[in-house]
């Protein structure tokens, strides 16, 4: 099976503009995420799906393959869906564009899932989490199966202790992608914002993993002054740091 990963980057982000070039570590935050996903083994092919040239020259200096999307997609999920359809592949592992601190192993927990049960087409990783209302972080309730059944960015379920947080490292198969592209959005994901309720409420099983990763989607400022404290202490951004050194 050919595996690849897609990373949808996009200037036009809402809650914190132009995220993907904002410095973590004096890097772009899309090229740490390109860094740490071209050190999965599993992966055949790495591309950034972006509409914008500055984005796209990021990746090129990253030595990473880019495909231009159109301007107007509503989620991360349905660029990839427009970039993969030019791509030979069985799997493709959706990368979201702000996973700053992504660890490649998680590339491989995620695909697994479906590569190891043929009733899993679209699997997500979950982490523990104990954040207490913040709307910028999506919570998950995971069923007896592992399988995600609802997402929210309240506190769910209610009154919990700990929570779990969606993890954004998620695996389609090709076919699960373009059907999912191909569904109008459903009134939860259009509430939420949140695109992956439009396969629940669509009656799509969401196979799942608890991983222990710190990882933090960086949709705020806040995020990014965390994520950049973290980056300091990381291993990882110590092995190619050098990379974008002067």
């Amino acid at each position: 099976m050919k595996i690849i990963g897609l990373i949808p980057s996009r200037l036009a982000s809402t809650r914190l503009p132009n995220k993907p070039l904002k410095l973590i570590c004096d890097i772009p935050l899309i090229a740490h995420v390109i860094k740490r996903s071209q050190m999965s083994p599993l992966l055949d092919d790495l591309y950034v799906a972006t509409d914008s040239q500055e984005i796209a020259g990021i990746a090129e200096q990253c030595n990473c393959k880019v495909i231009f999307t159109k301007n107007h997609h509503l989620t991360g999920s349905d660029r990839i869906g427009e970039a993969v359809q030019s791509l030979e592949c069985d799997i493709i592992v959706n990368i979201q564009g702000d996973e700053a601190l992504l660890h490649p192993e998680h590339i491989a927990d995620s695909a697994n899932l479906i590569l190891k049960n043929n009733t899993i087409e679209v699997a997500m990783l979950a982490t523990p989490f104990y954040k207490k209302d913040s709307i910028s972080d999506v919570k998950v309730i995971i069923n007896s199966n592992l399988e995600i059944i609802c997402f929210s960015r309240a506190d769910i379920p209610f009154q919990a202790n700990n929570m779990h947080k969606a993890y954004h490292v998620v695996s389609f198969t090709k076919k699960m992608l373009s059907y999912f592209c191909a569904l109008s959005q459903t009134p939860i994901e259009i509430t939420e914002s949140i695109e992956y309720m439009r396969l629940i409420e669509s009656g799509i099983k969401i196979g799942t993993k608890i991983v222990d990763s710190k990882a933090i989607s960086v949709d705020t400022e806040e995020d990014l002054i965390l994520v950049s404290n973290m980056m300091e202490q990381d291993d990882l951004y110590h092995s190619y740091k050098d990379d974008f050194s002067h």
